[in-house]
């Protein structure tokens, strides 16, 4: 659903506030996806493409899950050849925790694929940020018996996405056309 018209205050403020903390953004953010995904829900690998000024921030709400940042296929090939630089283009994964702000530019935007496994449970032992998962489950998830035995291993290496997850990303449309389609 796309709706047209007046930006509505709370968003119109969270749009500013990306704006002026990150500094990054040469104009006000003018482009916002509200997108609910239910826990077993993801996004197909894709990037965001040349319309874009290239800088997306994504706030994320409600259950935790993890982003890919992947190669795509013809990079992958093309670096096979070269093995000094197969680190310069490998997978990398972040989680995006309740309540986050995920940042991403340069080649991030224009080099990688992202996307968010259809699963909900997802892997955790090697986003870069784990440092984050491990203080949200102590806050939210106190040890209990699901952790123990045959459960431990499992339930240390991945994020249970238990809820409904909520994201904006917020973008710039650097040329933006007005009644571009009439009906």
């Amino acid at each position: 659903c796309v709706i047209t018209g007046a930006v509505p205050p709370w968003l119109v403020e969270i749009t500013r506030r990306i704006c002026n903390w990150t500094g990054l953004f040469p104009s006000p953010i003018n482009h916002v996806l509200i997108k609910e995904y239910l826990s077993n829900q993801g996004i197909m690998p894709h990037q965001d493409g040349p319309a874009y000024f290239p800088i997306v921030a994504i706030l994320s709400l409600g259950s935790p899950a993890v982003m890919n940042f992947t190669p795509p296929l013809k990079l992958t090939e093309c670096v096979t050849h070269v093995p000094d630089q197969i680190d310069k283009h490998c997978t990398l994964s972040v989680a995006l925790m309740p309540c986050s702000l995920l940042i991403f530019k340069d080649s991030a935007y224009s080099e990688y694929l992202h996307g968010i496994d259809d699963s909900d449970i997802q892997r955790s032992d090697e986003v870069v940020n784990i440092g984050d998962i491990l203080s949200y489950k102590e806050q939210m998830m106190p040890l209990s018996s699901e952790l123990e035995e045959g459960n431990q291993r499992t339930e240390k290496g991945s994020i249970h996405r238990s809820g409904t997850r909520v994201s904006l990303t917020c973008r710039l449309v650097p040329k933006v056309y007005k009644n571009l389609f009439k009906f």
